[in-house]
């Protein structure tokens, strides 16, 4: 496995930006459920190791990576797009916002910001979207791993509030469980219901009542 740098973010320490911080999002492709964003400084003198795209790695390893973060000095945030809000928006918007709300949420402020893909409309910081940033910005790879460990933990609690689809498994995705439980039950409040799997699943259920 090839893991992340710091090339970006010593290219913007040249330039004179002392504080940089990377950011990747979750759970854009998902059909129920919020959208969250990490942000996180990563020290350049950082020796933590481990550091990759939270999809390389397993639940387990992710959580244990995000509680070493503060003792190696990482400032993290997470920002949040509720489903309500997806209603409204494209997904480009929603990830971008939930980005931007995580790098607002960190405890010192950025100068600088490595992204993953996108530009982040209104952030008044100097930007760098990095195609696939998180599998090789170190500060996006920490990112995804907030974002990834923070959604699945939110996932896990509204698996309880809302049983039966097995969002503890997976997380809201469009798992052949999850849309054989979509349309056995119909959609839940946490259901993206602008999503195609989800609207023909509510159409089933209100035929079955009517």
């Amino acid at each position: 496995m090839r893991f992340p740098n710091f090339s970006h973010e010593r290219a913007l320490y040249a330039r004179g930006f002392s504080v940089v911080a990377g950011t990747d999002e979750a759970g854009t492709g998902a059909l129920a459920g919020p959208v969250v964003a990490g942000a996180a400084i990563v020290p350049l003198g950082s020796r933590m190791s481990g550091l990759c795209d939270s999809k390389l790695l397993t639940p387990t390893r992710r959580k244990a990576l995000l509680r070493e973060m503060s003792g190696h000095g990482i400032v993290y945030a997470s920002g949040i797009v509720s489903v309500e809000e997806i209603a409204e928006m494209n997904m480009r918007t929603v990830a971008t916002l939930a980005m931007a709300r995580a790098i607002q949420g960190l405890e010192v402020r950025p100068q600088a910001v490595v992204s993953d893909a996108f530009r982040i409309p209104g952030l008044a910081l100097e930007q760098v979207p990095v195609i696939r940033g998180d599998r090789i910005s170190k500060s996006v790879a920490a990112a995804s791993i907030v974002a990834k460990v923070t959604r699945d933990a939110i996932m896990n609690r509204l698996d309880e509030e809302y049983p039966g689809y097995g969002f503890m498994v997976h997380k809201g995705y469009g798992t052949a469980s999850h849309l054989e439980a979509l349309f056995r039950l119909g959609p839940s409040l946490i259901h993206r219901m602008t999503f195609a799997p989800v609207k023909r699943a509510a159409h089933v259920d209100l035929d079955a009542h009517f």
